[in-house]
């Protein structure tokens, strides 16, 4: 079973599951050190906590990735309170899954090799340069984000194990030719319809809706009418953009720190060689043998390419003349590294090495050694970390002093706001749905909704919001719970159900209308007289064919005879219409590259069902636990 697990890793599920691997980067900086509650658990999956501050960065990565994506469209959708606190409990959903698929893996024993994750990395379009895996690039990158690349590597191990068991989850999947050809003769079909819409506003004289009507509708949904609780609140931020911001490198400091740190400014040394492997097999002995011939026919003049192609149980470099590219140290196994790196003339040979994978020929096809990157290469990248060096310091010491103030003048933020020479800043009443920022961080939500800082209005801790970003604040006016008063709600509650009653009895005259049709009576005239009239549309799709969702739905659902041909829809703008079908049109033969794409999102379908069912009864056996401020 583990076997085909980490056979079917490498197949066509993995790709389609899950598809590429995405790394974004976790960013990293004081906050590691200094006092905040970002390890407070936010939710427990079988005794192992996710804490708020991992949360928080997968959220921050997750809105991220849906900015740069869909742009403007994803900051509209983000400004609805409602839309946000769904997508944020879908990332926790994600993460609980995650960790669900995590705990499966390990209790499984399932491994991904060290030269898989390094094969996975050196793939990734962010690390390569006109196309190749740059390690120098590599190293920036993460340095720059605050990474190491041995937790780099962990996090894409994890990733890569949750593929291999996935793949196996669903790699026996298929889609039966029949399955496909029926939901393409469904997809294609299109109808000739007609729809009459009645406005329901022409029912409104003869609607009445009496003071117990309202009571009773107030009294049966009470609980609809509670307000949420508020609060408002008076705060100011510490950010390390804004003190890196106000920082002025020299370039004598540029200097003077390159001359000191020119190791930072070194180019690793890289290797690029062409290898065969020859994998252990049945046989360890045969397969050194057979390694140990191939090197004696190279050095009597083989060609190495050839003898690669023809041998070499590395296919993805057999087919290139086994060459891999340029690798650093740290990249590839440590008896395979340690033979690249002990060559240093183009085209020399090494002997027959052994690794974890077989036995391998190196022929060394390129040597890079060590060099310092000039200055002028270099400069951006000394002024940014000389900022980032000087804010972080600054950081630390008004954090202290930010701190001390805010716990020694507890009633107000005056002095904390002379110390960062800002000024305070002032939010409206807002509800745990409508937060503002930073108040729709999980952490300082929490806070703000405190009730010992409600109750006694004291400044609060100084709160971390992202790494290397701070908050202080109290609170300056609350807004309990209440419920409104009919009083207050009754003229929304009679036109509500004024709109509601005129709707029910437009379609009680449309499904009037509609029987007699179907006794082979003329309506027209009575359509006429409501305003209304038959609208035809000829050879309707099943997808964005212009008609309302509604009437749509209908229109596909109904049949073609006198009995089953027509129906009244309600519509979302408080109307309502009559849809009869005419005719069913088969559509036009799908073309092949149709059937191949329906057969990809049929398998895709099954797959994702079949994963979730997987998922959802890892769940049913686990014990999770969320805890609130989301």
């Amino acid at each position: 079973m583990l076997e085909k697990i980490r056979e079917e890793s490498q197949g066509f599920w993995a790709k389609v599951i899950l598809g590429l691997v995405i790394i974004t980067f976790a960013l990293a900086g004081v906050g590691s050190y200094l006092n905040t509650r970002g390890d407070e658990p936010i939710a427990e999956v079988n005794g192992e906590e996710i804490s708020v501050a991992a949360f928080e960065a997968a959220y921050q990565q997750a809105r991220n990735r849906m900015e740069q994506q869909y742009g403007q469209q994803f900051s509209v959708l983000a400004a609805d309170a409602n839309y946000l606190k769904t997508f944020r409990q879908q990332i926790l959903e994600q993460m609980i899954s995650e960790r669900l698929l995590d705990q499966a893996t390990a209790e499984m024993e399932l491994r991904v090799s060290e030269e898989r994750v390094n094969r996975e990395i050196v793939a990734i379009p962010d690390f390569q340069v006109e196309g190749k895996f740059d390690n120098q690039r590599y190293n920036d990158l993460l340095r720059l984000n605050g990474r190491q690349p041995a937790e780099f590597k962990a996090t894409l191990r994890a990733q890569l194990t949750r593929q291999q068991l996935i793949s196996a989850v669903t790699g026996s999947e298929f889609a039966l030719g029949y399955e496909v050809n029926q939901l393409l003769a469904l997809q294609q079909q299109q109808r000739d319809v007609r729809v009459a819409t009645v406005n329901a506003e022409q029912f409104v004289g003869s609607i009445e809706v009496t003071d117990a009507d309202i009571e009773d509708y107030y009294q049966a949904n009470l609980a609809s009418y509670d307000t949420e609780e508020k609060v408002a609140v008076q705060y100011i931020e510490l950010a390390l953009d804004d003190l890196m911001a106000g920082i002025e490198i020299s370039d004598a400091d540029v200097e003077t720190y390159y001359s000191a740190n020119q190791n930072r400014y070194m180019t690793d040394a890289k290797r690029n060689v062409t290898h065969i492997l020859i994998e252990f097999g049945d046989d360890e002995a045969a397969a050194q043998a057979k390694a140990e011939a191939l090197l004696a026919d190279l050095q009597a003049g083989a060609d190495f390419a050839q003898l690669a192609k023809d041998n070499s149980a590395d296919s993805f470099s057999a087919e290139k003349g086994g060459e891999l590219g340029m690798f650093g140290k740290g990249e590839m196994d440590p008896a395979f590294e340690e033979a690249a790196f002990a060559l240093n003339t183009q085209g020399e040979l090494s002997a027959v090495v052994k690794s974890s994978f077989g036995f391998h020929i190196l022929k060394l096809v390129e040597a890079q050694d060590e060099q310092v990157s000039p200055l002028s290469e270099v400069k951006d990248q000394i002024v940014a970390a000389l900022k980032r060096e000087r804010a972080l310091s600054e950081m630390y010491e008004l954090h202290e002093q930010v701190s001390q103030l805010a716990f020694e003048q507890p009633e107000h933020l005056d002095e904390v706001a002379a110390l960062l020479k800002k000024s305070l800043q002032q939010t409206e009443l807002f509800s745990h749905d409508d937060a503002p920022a930073p108040f729709d961080n999980a952490l300082v939500q929490k806070a703000a909704f405190d009730a010992d800082l409600i109750q006694d209005r004291v400044n609060s801790e100084v709160i971390e919001i992202e790494p290397n970003h701070y908050v202080v604040f109290r609170v300056s006016d609350y807004q309990p719970i209440r419920t409104l008063t009919l009083d207050e709600v009754s003229a929304d509650i009679r036109s509500l159900l004024t709109e509601q009653k005129a709707q029910l009895a437009a379609k009680a005259w449309a499904e009037e209308q509609l029987a007699k049709l179907t006794a082979g009576e003329d309506i027209s005239a009575a359509l006429t007289e409501k305003g209304s009239e038959w609208q035809a549309h000829d050879a309707v799709g099943r997808f964005a064919n212009g008609l309302a969702p509604a009437v749509s739905s209908a229109a596909f659902k109904l049949g073609t005879t006198a009995e089953n041909n027509s129906d009244v829809v309600e519509l979302s703008d408080g109307n309502v219409a009559m849809v009869q079908v005419l005719a069913v049109k088969a559509g036009e033969a799908p073309a092949e590259d149709l059937i191949n794409n329906m057969q990809g999102q049929l398998l895709s379908a099954n797959a994702r069902q079949i994963v979730n069912d997987f998922v959802q009864a890892l769940r049913a056996k686990a014990e999770v636990k969320q805890y609130a401020g989301i």
